[in-house]
């Protein structure tokens, strides 16, 4: 019996047979069914697989979010393609690298790179790029360019069973995601659809995604967070509301309008949000709704969590610790659940010596594994002022990426024997198996033969 992998695009069948009527994407006056989502899927998929796409071939996107990018995240990965998706606040000549590393046969963009899509596209210096295609409405400049496609035009009809099998692109490779690192150049991490599935499931388990949820698009979805969070929303079947990029007065708004269930944060997001329903004159219960919300990229000080439970009081908060390179999250911690008789976390009872809840002498918790999610600290060479057992943080699983796109040197990130990944990060485990993050290894200060981090300082 043949070995059959997974497939991101294997979510099609289940939101066809759970949300054949009900809304699964909402992007403004746009309001798709699972039937009309999974048609227009699988209708731009036909036309991918008609211009010769082949397994394998890289689709380059530069857009906003919308509903439209979520369809070809999926069309581009059911004909084996491997999507791109670059950062659309990139200049020309960031782009310009990117897309040069990756070599895609295709360019997807909206009107908020048209400007350097423009000028790519007329300097034909790219060779790799057959077609120029447009999403959405755009300048008289642009819409009017004859070698500029647009989406509609692609679109074919769809003459195979709903249930058909996707293709896979060589070594299962589903996107490659870029982070710039340490270097300052875009990196291309090949993350795999086995990768993408199996954080969707961590989070469907731990922050508890559902058929039910109504999930606020308020990551970039060129962005490992805003990715895997979609299509963790995907498997579970739940609503998108997808909202251009984040803003506080219309992300409140849209909670407002569609009872949002849950979002995404990160520090920042959540400060901006608070800071508008606080300056609004009428009081504000749109938050009663809201029962998940999901932090990452920084740490919650006690203050801001206070807030947030003020604003969202029936919100189960968790906080991931994650990486581009694996996929989005590694560990979770669960900051705060309604559900429970008494707070997870509260300056009482974890003896606070700092202005962050979790935050100690030691580091931050950044809370325990997810299920199949390896970890391990290497200590080796290492000598630290705060304890003997801090060292390098490694992981292993499933949910480790492929590799760097086109790295000649064949080696992931830093990478050890037996398929352990360094995060290039530093911290220790706690006899809970908790895990503590004191910072990066670059930071490392040497003080009196001892090592030493400022975060420690």
């Amino acid at each position: 019996m043949a070995h059959y992998q997974g497939h991101i695009c294997q979510c099609l069948p289940r939101l066809l047979t759970l949300k054949r009527d009900s809304p699964v994407t909402i992007a403004g006056d746009r309001r798709k069914t699972g039937r009309q989502f999974v048609d227009d899927v699988l209708a731009l998929s036909t036309g991918l697989s008609q211009l010769g796409v082949r397994p394998g071939d890289v689709i380059a996107i530069a857009a906003l979010n919308s509903d439209w990018y979520i369809e070809w995240l999926l069309a581009i990965t059911f004909v084996g393609g491997i999507a791109a998706p670059l950062n659309y606040r990139w200049s020309l000549e960031e782009a310009r690298l990117a897309i040069e590393l990756v070599s895609p046969v295709m360019l997807v963009v909206d009107d908020s790179c048209g400007s350097w899509a423009l000028e790519l596209q007329e300097s034909c210096d790219i060779p790799s790029i057959r077609l120029h295609v447009l999403i959405g409405d755009a300048t008289p400049k642009f819409r009017n360019n004859p070698s500029v496609l647009k989406m509609d035009y692609i679109r074919r009809s769809w003459q195979g069973p709903r249930t058909a099998d996707p293709l896979l692109a060589p070594k299962g490779i589903a996107i490659i995601c870029f982070t710039s690192g340490t270097t300052g150049k875009p990196k291309g991490v090949a993350i795999s659809h086995t990768a993408l599935i199996v954080q969707s499931l961590a989070k469907l388990a731990i922050v508890g995604y559902t058929e039910e949820d109504v999930y606020l698009h308020t990551a970039p979805l060129c962005h490992i967070g805003g990715i895997s969070s979609c299509m963790a929303m995907l498997m579970a079947g739940g609503c998108h509301v997808v909202l251009p990029k984040f803003c506080p007065k219309s992300s409140i708004q849209a909670i407002e309008q569609h009872n949002v269930t849950s979002l995404i944060t990160v520090p920042t997001m959540i400060t901006d949000l608070i800071s508008y329903i606080s300056s609004k004159s009428s009081s504000w219960e749109g938050g009663t709704r809201v029962s998940k919300i999901l932090n990452g990229g920084g740490s919650l000080s006690f203050e801001l969590l206070s807030n947030v439970i003020h604003v969202f009081p029936q919100a189960k908060i968790v906080s991931a610790y994650g990486m581009t390179e694996c996929c989005s999250s590694l560990t979770f911690i669960t900051l705060t659940n309604p559900n429970c008789k008494s707070r997870i976390l509260t300056s009482d009872n974890h003896n606070v010596k700092s202005d962050h809840i979790y935050q100690q002498p030691g580091g931050v918790c950044v809370g325990k594994p997810a299920p199949h999610v390896e970890i391990r600290i290497s200590t080796k060479d290492q000598a630290s002022s705060f304890s003997p057992s801090i060292g390098r943080i490694l992981t292993r699983g499933l949910h480790v990426m492929i590799g760097y796109w086109k790295d000649t040197s064949g080696n992931l990130l830093h990478s050890n024997e037996n398929g352990w990944l360094d995060t290039g990060d530093i911290g220790w485990l706690d006899e809970n198996g908790n895990l503590w993050l004191i910072g990066r290894e670059k930071g490392l200060i040497k003080s009196g033969g001892e090592n030493v981090y400022p975060e420690e300082v």
